[in-house]
């Protein structure tokens, strides 16, 4: 089975766990399918989290969220893949709203993030603090018995008028 085989898009699991559903609205439907996929606690899926998020947005017609969006899932994909977890990390993005965007990466671990002030020659510590920058706070983690899960939200352009 390949890496980034995709799970139900309404359901977030991790080792067979419902983790979170996400029900689309009647606005939102028509363009917002939910996506979820597995990935292996390898460096590669690193890239492989922010190439499956960014071709979401671009498919949403979301294209100015893609750098933001990227950036972010890297960060928590990367910290994902430091866990050394041996199931899988659960990589997501939903529209919970017309004015959300929500990316979540779920893993194994119970080790719940924390955000600290790296200091200037601090090689790394810095990421968390760019996902709450890029996401003006709007960030958080769910613990789960079998691990976390780890979720961002970026608002979404405001709709124009027809």
């Amino acid at each position: 089975m390949s890496p980034l085989t995709a799970l139900p898009t309404n359901v977030i699991g991790c080792t067979g766990e419902t983790l979170l559903t996400a029900v689309a609205t009647p606005d939102t439907a028509r363009f917002t399918t939910p996506a979820t996929i597995r990935l292996p606690y390898q460096a590669e899926s690193v890239g492989a989290a922010r190439r499956f998020v960014a071709a979401k947005l671009r498919e949403w017609g979301l294209d100015d969220l893609v750098d933001d969006a990227s950036l972010i899932t890297s960060e928590l994909a990367a910290n994902a893949v430091r866990t050394g977890c041996q199931t899988r990390m659960i990589v997501a993005v939903r529209r919970p709203s017309d004015r959300i965007v929500r990316i979540l990466v779920g893993d194994g671990s119970c080790s719940m993030p924390v955000m600290i002030q790296a200091g200037p020659d601090a090689t790394s510590g810095r990421g968390l603090a760019m996902v709450h920058r890029l996401t003006q706070g709007r960030w958080g983690v769910s613990p789960r018995p079998f691990g976390k899960v780890v979720h961002a939200d970026l608002p979404t352009p405001k709709p124009t008028s027809r």
